[in-house]
C-alpha cells in the first residue's frame, strides 16, 4: 500500500522520514524550506499518522514501503533524510538499494541496536482510552501523570485525532507499536553504502556516541558527522536554522 505523503517544491526528489511516534506534520516547516531547491516528499510511515495500519512494524517492511513509494512515483534516484526511527529506515534502504540513493542524511541515530528508552511513554499512552475522553485536556492530564516534560506530552498528543462522530482516536496503531517496539531498537543490516552520507547529531544528545563512529565508517565509508549546537535528539526542531544550513550545504 502507498504511504500517506505531502509534497512541496520542484526539482530533484528528496524524501523525509519521521521518527517513532511522530508523523510527517513534524517536518512540514523543514520541508517547505528545502523545497526552494528540491521536490520534497514528507511521508507518514506505516502505523503512524494517516498511513495504513498493519500487523508488522519492522525495518524490512518499512524499507519495502519506501521502495514501493518511489516505484509508484517513478523516481529513479532519491535523496533521503531520516530522523531516529526514520534514520534507521533511511540507512537500511540505502544499504539494500544503494543505486537508488543519491545522498543520505541521518539525524541523531546510529546504525546499532539500542537499549529500550520509550517504555514510560508507551505505558502512559496505553493508559489513555481515546473513546472515553471528553476533551484533549483529559488526555494531557493522564499522560502528564507519567511524563513530566510538557513538550514531550504535546508531541505525543499530536497523535490524538477527533473522529467524525465526535469521539477521539489514535492516528497511530498503538497496540502494534507497543507489541513490536523491540523491532525499532534493532539494526540488522550488514552491507555498506558508498554514497555521500551526513550524520547530524544533537550536541546535547547521546544517541550518537564517539564509540559509534567506527561502525558508521564501516557501513558508510563516506560519512561525515556534524554536531548541531543547542540541540538534543529533536535536532530539526530545536535548531532548525543550523539544521537547514548543514543539510542544504551537504545536498548541494
Amino acid at each position: 500500500m502507498l504511504l500517506h505523503y505531502k509534497s512541496f517544491g520542484e526539482g530533484k526528489p528528496l524524501l523525509i522520514l519521521h521518527g517513532f511516534l511522530g508523523s510527517l506534520d513534524n517536518w512540514q516547516g523543514i520541508a517547505k524550506e528545502l523545497a526552494a531547491n528540491y521536490q520534497v516528499f514528507i511521508l507518514d510511515v506505516r502505523n503512524h499518522g494517516k498511513s495504513f495500519h498493519d500487523t508488522k512494524h519492522d525495518y524490512t517492511s518499512m524499507v519495502e514501503d519506501v521502495r514501493y513509494f518511489i516505484d509508484h512515483l517513478g523516481i529513479s534516484e532519491v535523496s533521503l533524510i531520516g530522523h531516529s526511527m526514520g534514520g534507521k529506515i533511511a540507512m537500511s534502504f540505502a544499504l539494500k538499494y544503494p543505486l537508488l540513493v543519491g545522498n543520505l542524511v541521518v539525524v541523531d541515530i546510529a546504525p546499532k541496536v539500542y537499549l529500550p528508552s520509550h517504555e514510560d511513554i508507551l505505558y502512559a499512552l496505553s493508559k489513555v482510552n481515546p473513546k472515553e475522553l471528553k476533551s484533549r485536556q483529559e488526555a494531557v492530564d493522564i499522560i502528564s501523570t507519567y511524563i513530566h516534560d510538557s513538550s514531550v506530552v504535546q508531541f505525543l498528543l499530536k497523535n490524538l485525532d477527533r473522529l467524525g462522530d465526535g469521539t477521539f482516536g489514535w492516528k497511530m496503531n498503538l497496540p502494534v507499536l507497543i507489541e513490536q517496539y523491540k523491532e525499532m531498537l534493532d539494526f540488522p543490516s550488514k552491507e555498506s553504502f558508498d554514497g555521500p552520507t551526513l550524520f547530524l547529531k544533537g550536541a546535547k544528545s547521546d544517541y550518537i556516541l564517539p564509540s559509534d563512529e567506527e561502525n558508521i565508517s564501516l557501513l558508510f565509508p563516506k560519512a561525515k558527522i556534524v554536531s548541531i549546537k543547542d540541540a538534543g535528539h529533536w535536532v530539526h526542531a530545536e535548531n532548525p536554522v543550523d539544521f537547514i544550513t548543514e543539510t542544504s550545504n551537504f545536498l548541494k
